[in-house]
């Protein structure tokens, strides 16, 4: 199993977090605030088992609005193996 912890821009949140859950994936989203622009940020908790690691990530670059230019980036993705997880 995998988790995707995907920060992206506010406005591309409704966007992603919509397609995400049309294609059967579980999404958390916590609102998060950028470093040194202090731009409003949004953190994606998405938890896949590992077959699904690739379509989940296709899902939210598909999604993702185009960059206002080529040195901005659009969304910044980590992939943690997950070694147990617990539902209560």
């Amino acid at each position: 199993m995998k988790l995707i912890i995907a920060i992206l821009h506010d406005h591309d949140q409704d966007n992603v977090s919509h397609a995400l859950t049309s294609n059967a994936f579980r999404v958390t989203t916590i609102a998060s605030t950028g470093g040194f622009l202090r731009k409003g940020q949004t953190t994606m908790l998405v938890g896949v088992e590992d077959e699904q690691l690739e379509q989940a990530l296709e899902v939210i670059r598909d999604n993702l609005s185009p960059a206002p230019s080529p040195d901005m980036k659009r969304a910044t993705i980590f992939v943690v193996k997950v070694d147990q997880y617990t539902h209560f």
